[in-house]
C-alpha cells in the first residue's frame, strides 16, 4: 500500500487512484449509516452514561429539526464553544445534516478571542455551556450574536446524573438573567418535537463542513476549511493504520473537539467505524488514569506531556493494561526519552504494544503520518497514511531534495484542506501545485525522509510554541502585550519544561514613566487573563531595559531562547 511513497498515485492513463474507497457522502450521512448498521452498540459514553447508536441517530435527526426550526440553513456558520460532551457530537452531525458549517473554538478562549473567531467566519449562532454565559455577555459587547444556545454540562446524561452534578458543583450554572437571544437546550428540543422532520441538505463531500482554527505558516490565526471527504478519509485511513478492527472497540476521547486530533480521530473515526468514544469533558491526569482503569479503553490518544505525566503518577499502580490495542502520540514531537520511558511503563503494566508517534497539521485535519504497528525507527514520525504522499522540498520552492537531505515537509492526499477561510493569498502560499500536477500542502516544518519512506521531523520553519499540545503563536501574544499601556515592546518565547514540553515566557521593555515592579507584572498578567486563552498566558514576565536585535533591527528572539537554555543548563 505504501511501497511507492514518493510517487503520486497516477495510473498509466494519468488518472488519480486511491487504495481505499471513500464514500461520496457527508460526515452525517456516514455516521447515520453506521447507526443503522450497529443500532444496539454503544456509540458514546460520558460520565457513566452510555448512548447507543440508535439514540445517537435519534438525537441527530431531532436536533436537525430543532436547528432548522431556528431558521438555520445550508451555508450558515454556527460556532461551537464546548468541551467533549454528547451535545457537542449531536450538534456537529445535526448541523451537517442540514448543510450548516460548524466552527469549533476552545471554550477557554478569552473574550476578545471569541469575538475574533465569530467575526472571522461570520457566525451569528453560538452553542456553549451555561457556565460560560457571563463571558459571552462580554463577547456580545464586541460582536453581534443573533442566537446563543445554552446547555448544561450534564444535560444529556439523564435526570439522576444531572441532579447529582448540580449537587456536587454546589451552585447553579444559570445564576444569571438571560437576554432575549438565548435559547436553552431543553427549549430547543421541545420545539423539535412539534416540528416536521428536517429537510436534509445532501452536502457534497467537497463542500466545507467544519472550520478549525490554526496559525498556518505565518502564525496568524486563520479558519481552516475542511470537507466531509477530509474527515471521512481520515477515519478510514486511521482504521487502516490501526491494522485491527475498531468496530465494537473503545477510545478514550480526552483530546478536545476543537482540535483536529480530538474531533477527527477520537470522535469521528470511532463514529464512522462503529467504535465507542468515551467523552472526557475536562482533563486532569488523575481522572484520566482512573478512566483508563474503570473503562479499559482499547485506544488512547494524547500529547507527549500526558504520557510523561502518567509515568509520574501512582493511579495506575497494579493495573494491567493488556486491553490496550493502540496508544497514539500527537500534537507535538515525542522526545525519544519520553517514548522509551512510556514504552517501558506499558511493558511493566502488561501491555503488548508500544506508543506510536504521529505527525500532522490541522491543514490536513490532524495525523497524516504514523509509526507502523510492526516497525519503528528511533526519532521517526513513521510512514504516511494510505493515499497520502510525502516529499521533502527545498525551502521556498517546489523542488524535491534527495533522500536524507533536510527540507520542508510537503504532503498531498484526500485529507488536505479546502483552504483558509477568506484568505486566498495565504491559501496560495500553503497549497501549491507542483510539476506533477497535484496540489501539495507546504507544512512550514523541516524534516527528512530515508530510502524506506520513513519521515523524520526536525524543527519548525514558522515561529510557534507548543505547550501541552496547544499551538501558541508568539506574534499574537506580543500584539496583545504591546497594547498594554505600560508596554513599549515585547518578545515571547518558549522555554523547555519537563511537563508541558514548553512554557511561555515574555520579555518586556516599558514605556517612559513606568518602572519595573512586582505589582506591574501582576497587572500585566491580569490584563493577559482578559485577552489570552488560559493555556497561552505567560508563566513569567521579565522586564528588560532593551531587547536584543538582529542586524536588520528585528527582535532577536533566538538570543533570548539561547539565554534561557543556558540558565537551565546551569541550574
Amino acid at each position: 500500500m505504501l511501497e511507492n511513497i514518493k510517487t503520486p498515485w497516477l495510473n498509466s492513463y494519468g488518472e488519480v487512484k486511491f487504495n481505499l474507497e471513500y464514500p461520496d457522502l457527508s460526515i452525517s450521512e456516514v455516521v447515520l449509516n453506521t447507526a443503522d448498521k450497529y443500532p444496539n452498540q454503544t456509540a458514546l459514553s460520558c460520565m457513566g452514561t452510555h448512548i447507543k447508536y440508535r439514540k445517537l441517530k435519534q438525537k441527530i435527526l431531532e436536533l436537525a429539526k430543532a436547528y432548522q426550526n431556528l431558521g438555520l440553513k445550508a451555508g450558515d456558520k454556527v460556532t461551537v464553544c464546548m468541551p467533549n460532551l454528547p451535545q457537542t457530537v449531536y450538534t456537529l452531525y445535526a448541523l451537517n445534516y442540514i448543510g450548516v458549517v460548524v466552527s469549533f473554538i476552545h471554550p477557554l478562549s478569552a473574550v476578545s478571542e471569541i469575538g475574533f473567531y465569530l467575526n472571522e467566519v461570520g457566525s451569528k449562532t453560538l452553542l456553549t455551556l451555561d457556565s460560560f454565559y457571563n463571558k459571552i455577555l462580554e463577547v456580545q459587547k464586541l460582536v453581534s450574536i443573533e442566537r446563543v444556545v445554552l446547555t448544561g454540562a450534564a444535560e444529556e446524561l439523564g435526570f439522576i446524573k444531572k441532579s447529582a452534578y448540580k449537587l456536587i458543583k454546589g451552585k447553579k450554572d444559570r445564576d444569571f438573567t438571560a437576554e432575549d437571544n438565548v435559547i436553552f437546550w431543553e427549549d430547543l428540543l421541545k420545539k423539535a418535537k412539534v416540528s416536521k422532520p428536517a429537510t436534509p441538505h445532501f452536502m457534497d463531500k467537497n463542500e466545507p463542513a467544519v472550520i478549525l482554527f490554526s496559525g498556518g505558516t505565518t502564525g496568524v490565526t486563520k479558519g481552516i476549511l475542511l470537507s466531509s471527504l477530509n474527515f471521512n478519509a481520515l477515519a478510514l485511513q486511521t482504521g487502516a493504520m490501526c491494522n485491527k478492527q475498531i468496530q465494537g472497540k473503545k477510545m478514550l476521547a480526552a483530546m478536545p473537539c476543537f482540535h483536529g486530533f480530538g474531533l477527527g480521530v477520537c470522535i469521528h473515526t470511532m463514529m464512522v467505524l462503529g467504535g465507542e468514544s468515551i467523552l472526557v469533558p475536562k482533563f486532569n491526569v488523575k481522572d484520566y488514569a482512573l478512566l483508563i482503569k474503570k473503562n479499559k479503553p482499547n485506544y488512547i490518544a494524547g500529547v507527549p506531556t500526558l504520557y510523561e505525566a502518567l509515568t509520574r503518577t501512582n493511579y495506575l499502580d497494579g493495573v494491567k493494561l493488556d486491553f490496550l490495542m493502540g496508544v497514539f502520540s500527537g500534537g507535538d514531537s515525542l522526545p525519544v526519552e519520553i517514548k522509551r520511558k512510556f514504552d517501558n511503563y506499558l511493558k511493566e503494566h502488561g501491555a503488548t504494544i508500544k506508543i506510536r508517534e504521529g505527525y500532522g497539521t490541522t491543514e490536513c485535519v490532524t495525523a497524516s503520518c504514523l509509526t507502523p504497528y510492526n516497525k519503528e525507527k528511533e526519532g521517526s514520525i513513521g510512514l504516511p497514511y494510505p493515499d497520502t504522499y510525502y516529499k521533502i522540498c527545498k525551502v521556498g520552492t517546489t523542488e524535491e531534495v534527495p533522500y536524507g537531505e533536510e527540507g520542508e515537509i510537503c504532503l498531498t492526499g484526500p485529507t488536505i484542506m479546502l483552504g483558509y477561510y477568506n484568505k486566498p493569498e495565504e491559501t496560495a502560499n500553503t497549497l501549491k501545485k507542483h510539476e506533477d500536477g497535484h496540489v501539495w500542502l507546504h507544512t512550514g516544518d523541516l524534516g527528512t525522509m530515508d530510502e524506506e519512506g520513513f519521515v523524520f521531523f526536525k524543527q519548525r520553519i514558522k515561529r510557534m510554541i507548543i505547550t501541552s499540545g496547544y499551538n501558541v503563536y508568539p506574534s499574537q501574544i506580543e500584539n496583545i502585550l504591546d497594547a498594554h499601556e505600560a508596554v513599549q515592546m515585547s518578545c515571547v518565547i518558549g522555554v523547555k519544561d519537563e511537563y508541558k514540553m514548553q512554557k511561555i515566557k515574555a520579555f518586556i521593555t516599558l514605556k517612559e514613566g513606568f518602572t519595573p515592579s512586582e505589582d506591574l507584572k501582576l497587572d500585566i498578567l491580569k490584563y493577559c487573563k482578559n485577552h489570552i486563552a488560559k493555556y497561552a498566558i505567560p508563566y513569567d514576565i521579565e522586564f528588560r531595559n532593551e531587547l536584543p536585535k538582529t542586524l536588520v533591527g528585528k527582535v532577536a528572539y533566538r538570543v533570548l531562547e539561547e539565554e534561557e537554555e543556558k540558565k537551565q543548563q546551569i541550574a
